[in-house]
């Protein structure tokens, strides 16, 4: 199978305006993540996507690959599925951009997931993380995952799910990481349907997977580094250097 990954990167974030461009000890974010990314050795080719000129220079200028955006887009989703759809390519994994610690591990076993018999079955997979933190659970910023015993997603809210009602069981949390691998079709596919209900009440987009009836395959992961949200991230961060 050919492997690609894509980064989708936008300049202008809602909470942090310009960070792909902000400095993390003497190289921007978006030149890391790309780096980290080709530094897992798992893909065939890694492309940065994105509708700046400034982070499209800044890839170019390092050797890198970059590919412009041709239209606005409202989601990376849909960002990566322009620059796909004319290429010959088998498995699609969006990276985000804000994401300069990438590694090997969690996306490798990601990919695992599309292959042998088992996998020929699964279009779509994502990573998730055991949230322990009551605070963070209880946090609608971030999106919590409900899976079936076979790790397919049940369901994906900002509310608390498990809801505790039963308080002598303690329920394991899971955090769903915004990194998604695709069969190529599968991401066209998606990009052709209209927003589901779902989607739209909870502003989580893979929602769309579920209500189309295409079944998520959940990845559990013990390791994603630091996603810079905000300009205090950008200060955590600068702490694993």
């Amino acid at each position: 199978m050919k492997k690609i990954g894509l980064i989708p990167a936008r300049y202008g974030a809602t909470r942090f305006p310009g960070k792909m461009m902000a400095d993390l000890g003497g190289k921007t974010v978006i030149l890391r993540t790309y780096e980290s990314t080709v530094n897992t050795g798992v893909f065939d080719e890694v492309m940065v996507v994105t509708d700046s000129d400034i982070i499209y220079n800044e890839i170019i200028s390092h050797g890198g690959k970059a590919i412009m955006s041709k239209k606005e887009h409202e989601s990376g989703s849909d960002r990566i599925a322009e620059a796909v759809a004319d290429m010959d390519v088998d498995i699609v994994v969006n990276v985000q951009g804000d994401e300069p610690f990438t590694q090997r591990e969690p996306l490798e076993k990601l990919l695992q997931v599309f292959e042998g018999e088992a996998g020929k079955n699964v279009q779509v997979a994502s990573l998730m993380q055991e949230l322990h933190d009551e605070a963070s659970i209880a946090d609608p910023n971030y999106v919590k995952v409900a899976v079936d015993k076979n790790f397919n997603a049940l369901f994906f809210s900002r509310s608390v799910i498990p809801y505790p009602r039963n308080k002598e069981i303690k329920p394991v949390y899971y955090e769903h990481i915004g990194i998604y691998a695709f069969r190529r079709q599968t991401l066209m596919d998606f990009t052709q349907w209209p927003m589901t209900p779902l989607e739209s009440a909870e502003k989580i987009e893979c929602l769309r997977y579920l209500e189309n009836g295409v079944p998520m395959k959940m990845v559990l992961t013990s390791y994603m580094g630091v996603e810079i949200d905000t300009p205090e991230d950008l200060v955590k961060a600068a702490k694993y250097l």
